[in-house]
């Protein structure tokens, strides 16, 4: 596979991100009727990290916290017990109406009643990102890092993160540091602003070695035609899928691997999961296959988790697609938004289907 790792590195995955917390409705309850919750630190771009540092590689995120804030501490805390460690400065709240963390209200649903997702970010202090907060050349030169990934939700938060992403994706390149980027497209981010992030995307798009997007991602971000979105009979499209990816590969020639999954929602805990992948030339199918979901949120993270922890192994390109596909399972039978393996052995066993008692 065309894909080197630098030879010396700290980082295994670094991500620009603002993270947040995200709060969950006990026993699969919806949100307007529960009292009790769950609550994690979570963001989308972290969650792909998961993988790597679950396995023993070290992740990076590059942030931001509010000054003194018990959720800053329960974020740091839970990123310090997943292998993940931070950087970015404090900054003051500057009174009740002032900065704070992003709070995400989601319920799971269950059976035909499908989930609910709530974003509360007014106020959120990871839309502030810059790079003059972080010393580059130190991250990226002296210490090091392996695969940046940078996500579609952090790259369309706010005009500050939108250049952020863009100016550490091209200092990343500088420092031989591959580079990742899941467009992660999202209605409500880009309102009021599609011309400019068509742009700022596209520009992403050409620096990055590994791209990856479902059907709405690629055809909203970045404007190529493709099937139609929604995930209705998905083995019937697989060759619409292969013709969008050979429009972006022709349009994003230095990208070398082009990845996108399959989804078909049967119900809030049944779906059909697939993915494809093109990688120097060659296509590789993961037909979608019906699993058991106790939580849909970051199965698309875990799925970009495990690929690019295949990358950072230099597994040839099908294997790294099917612990992909596998590690996306893994992330949809918990209630977090991201996959935390114990070991290899465990996803390869999701992947083959064995769900026999470990003893």
């Amino acid at each position: 596979m065309n894909l080197k790792i630098r030879d010396h590195y700290k980082y295994a995955v670094a991500c620009p991100t603002s993270m947040g917390v995200r709060i969950t409705p006990d026993d699969r309850m919806a949100v307007h009727n529960s009292t009790h919750f769950y609550m994690q630190a979570t963001s989308a771009e972290s969650n792909v990290l998961n993988i790597a540092s679950s396995l023993g590689e070290q992740g990076l995120v590059l942030t931001k916290f509010v000054k003194g804030s018990p959720v800053a501490t329960f974020i740091k805390n839970q990123l310090r017990a997943r292998n993940i460690c931070y950087e970015g400065i404090e900054v003051e709240q500057g009174g009740p109406w002032g900065y704070r963390h992003q709070f995400n209200i989601a319920d799971s649903g269950f059976g035909m009643r499908a989930p609910r997702v709530w974003n509360d970010r007014a106020g959120e202090v990871g839309r502030t990102l810059s790079i003059d907060e972080f010393d580059i050349p130190r991250i990226f030169g002296e210490e090091g890092v392996a695969i940046l990934h940078v996500s579609g939700l952090i790259a369309a938060m706010s005009p500050e993160t939108t250049k952020f992403c863009l100016e550490v994706a091209k200092a990343a390149k500088q420092y031989g540091t591959l580079v990742s980027f899941d467009l992660n497209y999202r209605a409500t981010f880009w309102k009021g602003r599609e011309e400019e992030l068509a742009e700022a995307f596209s520009e992403i798009a050409s620096l990055a070695d590994v791209l990856i997007g479902n059907e709405e991602d690629f055809q909203l971000c970045l404007g190529f035609q493709g099937p139609e979105a929604g995930g209705k009979d998905l083995s019937s499209k697989i060759e619409s899928f292969k013709g969008m990816i050979s429009q972006v590969q022709e349009q994003y020639p230095n990208a070398r691997m082009f990845a996108t999954t399959l989804r078909q929602v049967l119900s809030a805990n049944e779906h059909l999961w697939g993915a494809i992948l093109l990688a120097d030339g060659k296509w590789y199918v993961e037909e979608p296959r019906e699993i058991q979901v106790m939580d849909r949120i970051g199965g698309g993270d875990g799925f970009s988790g495990g690929l690019l922890y295949g990358v950072l192994n230099g597994w040839e390109p099908e294997k790294c697609l099917q612990f992909g596909w596998a590690s996306g399972v893994m992330a949809a039978s918990s209630l977090n938004d991201y996959a935390e393996p114990a070991d290899e052995k465990q996803v390869w066993d999701i992947y083959k289907g064995n769900a026999r008692v470990q003893r």
